[in-house]
Order: structure tokens, then C-alpha cells, then sequence
């Protein structure tokens, strides 16, 4: 009887012959393959008791599918060997689970005693306490889908998760981005400091600014106390900024600062402040665009871009949208929706939707379901059903659904520009544009607030003689609700 099966990865033939020849020596089963494909599937298939893997692999790196092992079978120990013989080679294989690092050249009695060492502890381990499985309730995991491509992702954030490296995660509205800013935080040596979110897009653009270094007593009008901003917040931790796309120029060659220097000034501050925080940006929007439009920094852009991260939109990944739906009915539950199944019919048909909302809109589109059906189980035609309640309804709306308000007045803009085709419309376009939005916002604003001047200058973020200089140059009319002061 053989003393166990051992699993030797290594592209190197002249390697695999040798390791195998040593090892069978010693008595063991071996089996050796050239690449991370092969050893993954014995492991999947629950075969051998300790893996030798090389680092570098044709198709995978041997750090890279180091996780996933101990994901699937915790007690298997992997003993890796690498050529890069560096502090941080060895730093990065006991971070990602290795029972040992043997640096090459190495001797083959190390090896040997090495690999018994291995499989006896590995058994120790067994019979002190069951294996532990991956837990079924994807609600224990802070992202839900077992895609190839979000196994690519997966990759990567274990990867990011050892470094402050600079990530930009792009993707379309409702991917699911500030789920990857917060997992890279929470898996990450910063875990038990802050994690700070800006959405750029949701802030006035003369406030950002401020929100982003803070301000300081009297630094403008309405700064009646020292304001802590979010570089300040996250010390420690990570600030994640969401749709940085949507940055005025004027805070991204300040960010670009903070970039370079690791320090800033706070507004109306002369105190430099160094700052320790881990920068994870996001967006929506095509910044290579943008830089070509003049409206993005392109040297800001190299600084944030460091770690590139694409999620891919749910139309690209339908093969996770039972993991999905499964994650959300349980949230459902959580949350006093009775308990429902889909039926095989009715994941057919929620994959072949387009799903423009992506994970968002099949979250609500799930819960709305759950709420509205009647019976335990929804059926194939009760989500077609849905989407024609759902389709009549933007109908009637007249317009389609957008996910931010930038997204509709970009449809819009695009549109706009088509019927010009195939010239261009008069020049003076930024003014007629702004003065377009800021009617429609100064209106709304006023009708929010029943005609209260001091009140809407204040949810404008702007000052109330500004906001009254502006109604009288556009024309508008004040209508005040009785008893409202201005």
C-alpha cells in the first residue's frame, strides 16, 4: 500500500521527471502534469493527498489557483517551487495557503521529507476535525456567481487584497462595483479601518471639493465649523470613489496631488495634512474618452488605473443568474417576503433578458416577483408576464430606464447631436446646455421647498443672492406656498 497520491504540476519536463522518479522512490503514487488545468481537475475530482506545484504554469500561475484549493479542500497541502527566489515569493506563498516554499534548485531528500511531513499533518488535521465545505448560503460570500468571468475577477481581488495597489473597477451601472471595492477592503490589511464611499455623481460639483479634504471654519459661506472630509474618514482605510468620471477638473488636479504627494490641504486650510488611505475608483463612463474630450486627466488617469478590473455586465455572465436569484430570495426571506422557487422555466427567461440594469434590476425584479406572486413556486410565464407589465410601463413613462441621471441626459446629448448630422449644431453649445438643466433644477428645487429662496439655495449648495440673480436673469417665477418665507 502506497503511502499516498501526489500531485506534481511543473512545465518543465526534465523537473516533472525527476520529482516523479524521487517520489516514486519513496513510495509514492504519482501523478504529473504541465500545466494548472490538469492538476485542477484530479483536485476537483478529489484525488491525491499533496500537491507539488510550480509557480509558474503555462496557463494559470500556481499562486493564482492556490485559493481555490483551499476553498475546495482545505486539508490538501500544496508545497510550491519557484525559480524567483525572492523574500516576496516566499511572503506571497505562505499568504496564499502553501504548507512550504521550496526555492529551486532544491535538494530531492528536502523534497521527499517535505512532502511525508505534508501528508502527515495533513491527516492529523482530518481526524481532529471534519473537512470544512465551502458554506451553500451564498449570503457568507460578498460576491455571488461561479462564471469564468467572475472567476477572473475572483483572481484578481484575492491578488489585490495583499497590496494598496490602485484599482479602477469599470463596469456599467449595477454590476455590482462597490461590491468588489468593499470585498478588496474587507479581505485586505485595512479591514479593521474605515471604508469610506464618494459617488461623485451624487455630489454638487462645487461641493466635491470639500467633501473630499474637507473645509475649514469660515473657508465660505455656510463653513460655520471645520469640516473632516473624506480623506480624513477613511485614514487608515480605503476611500472608495464611486463614478470618478464625474470629477470637475478642479478637484482631479487636486486628487492628482494627494497622488503624488501623499498629502493635502483641507479648503480654506494652509496646513499641508498627509494622509494614509488606499484609492479604489470606479466608473461607468469610457475614460479614455473623456481624456480625448478634454474632460478627464490623463496623468490622474495613469495614477488610479494602476490595477485595471472590468466587471463584466449580467448579459455577459447569464450562466450565474440562479446563483443570483437563489442570493436574493434568501434576502427576500431575511427581509418578511414569503418563501418562493423559480422554476426551471422561469430561469430560462430571466437569462435570455437583455437585463440593461444588470444585477440591480434583477434584484428588484426578483423581489417584485416574490411580492406580488401568488403561490410558492413562479413559473416561466409569470416572468414573461412581468416583463410585459414591466415594458408597458416604461412605455407610458415615454422615455426608457436610466440607471443615473447622467445616463439620460447622455442618451439625450447623443440624440441630440444626430439630428444635426451630418454638421454640427451652432457653437455656444455648454451655455444653451447648462442654462437648459439649470432651469428645470432651479424650478424643481423652488416647487420642493414652496417658493423658499433661502431653503432651495441651501439644497442647491449655492449661495441664496447667487440663486435670486440667477432667477432673475433666466425669467423664472416664484410661486410661494402661503405662509413660506423667502
Amino acid at each position: 500500500m502506497t503511502p499516498g497520491t501526489v500531485l506534481v504540476a511543473d512545465d518543465d519536463a526534465a523537473i516533472r521527471t525527476v520529482v516523479t522518479q524521487a517520489l516514486t522512490r519513496a513510495g509514492y503514487d504519482v501523478r504529473a502534469a504541465s500545466n494548472a488545468a490538469s492538476l485542477w481537475r484530479w483536485i476537483s475530482e478529489g484525488q491525491g493527498n499533496v500537491v507539488v506545484t510550480d509557480v509558474v504554469l503555462p496557463d494559470e500561475s500556481g499562486f493564482d489557483i492556490l485559493p481555490r484549493i483551499t476553498a475546495k479542500r482545505p486539508n490538501l497541502p500544496v508545497i510550491v517551487m519557484s525559480a524567483q527566489n525572492t523574500i516576496m515569493t516566499a511572503i506571497t506563498a505562505s499568504e496564499r495557503g502553501a504548507y512550504d516554499y521550496l526555492p529551486k534548485p532544491f535538494d530531492l531528500s528536502t523534497l521527499v521529507s517535505t512532502v511525508g511531513q505534508a501528508l502527515e499533518d495533513s491527516r492529523k488535521a482530518e481526524q481532529a476535525a471534519p473537512p470544512r465545505q465551502l458554506p451553500d448560503d451564498t449570503d457568507a460570500l460578498p460576491i455571488v456567481g461561479r462564471s469564468t468571468a467572475m472567476q477572473d475577477i475572483y483572481r484578481v481581488v484575492a491578488r489585490m487584497t495583499q497590496t494598496d495597489l490602485t484599482v479602477m473597477i469599470q463596469g456599467e451601472s449595477g454590476t455590482g462595483k462597490e461590491l468588489v471595492a468593499r470585498a478588496l477592503h474587507d479581505f485586505s490589511k485595512r479591514k479593521a479601518s474605515p471604508f469610506v464611499a464618494m459617488n461623485m455623481a451624487a455630489i454638487p460639483r462645487e461641493l466635491i471639493e470639500s467633501e473630499l479634504f474637507g473645509h475649514e471654519k469660515g473657508a465660505f459661506t455656510g463653513a460655520v465649523s471645520r469640516y473632516l472630509g473624506r480623506f480624513e474618514q477613511a485614514h487608515g482605510g480605503t476611500l472608495f470613489l464611486d463614478e470618478i468620471g464625474d470629477m470637475p477638473m478642479e478637484a482631479q488636479t487636486r486628487l492628482l496631488r494627494v497622488l503624488q504627494e501623499g498629502e493635502y490641504t483641507s479648503v480654506g486650510g494652509v496646513r499641508p495634512i498627509k494622509t494614509d488611505v488606499r484609492i479604489i475608483a470606479a466608473t461607468h463612463r469610457d475614460l479614455h474618452q473623456l481624456i480625448g474630450q478634454g474632460m478627464f486627466r490623463e496623468d490622474l488617469f495613469f495614477r488610479l488605473n494602476v490595477v485595471p478590473l472590468r466587471l463584466p455586465p449580467l448579459r455577459e455572465r447569464t450562466d450565474d443568474i440562479p446563483d443570483l436569484v437563489s442570493h436574493f430570495l434568501r434576502q427576500n426571506e431575511k427581509q418578511g417576503l414569503p418563501s418562493k422557487v423559480f422554476s426551471p422555466g422561469a430561469i430560462e427567461a430571466l437569462k435570455r433578458a437583455r437585463w440593461p440594469g444588470n444585477i440591480r434590476e434583477l434584484e428588484n425584479f426578483v423581489s417584485r416577483l416574490c411580492a406580488v406572486h401568488v403561490g410558492d413556486e413562479i413559473s416561466g410565464s409569470s416572468v414573461e408576464q412581468e416583463f410585459v407589465v414591466q415594458q408597458s410601463t416604461r412605455k407610458d413613462r415615454g422615455s426608457e430606464t436610466y440607471n443615473s441621471l447622467s445616463e439620460f441626459v447622455e442618451n439625450h446629448l447623443v440624440q441630440y447631436f444626430a439630428g444635426f448630422q451630418p454638421n454640427l449644431p451652432p457653437d455656444g453649445l455648454y451655455h444653451r446646455i447648462i442654462q437648459q438643466i439649470e432651469i428645470p433644477l432651479i424650478n424643481a428645487t423652488l416647487a420642493s421647498t414652496g417658493g423658499n429662496q433661502i431653503r432651495a439655495a441651501n439644497l442647491l449648495g449655492i449661495n441664496r443672492n447667487t440663486l435670486r440673480t440667477r432667477i432673475k436673469e433666466l425669467g423664472l417665477s416664484v410661486v410661494k406656498t402661503p405662509g413660506t418665507r423667502s
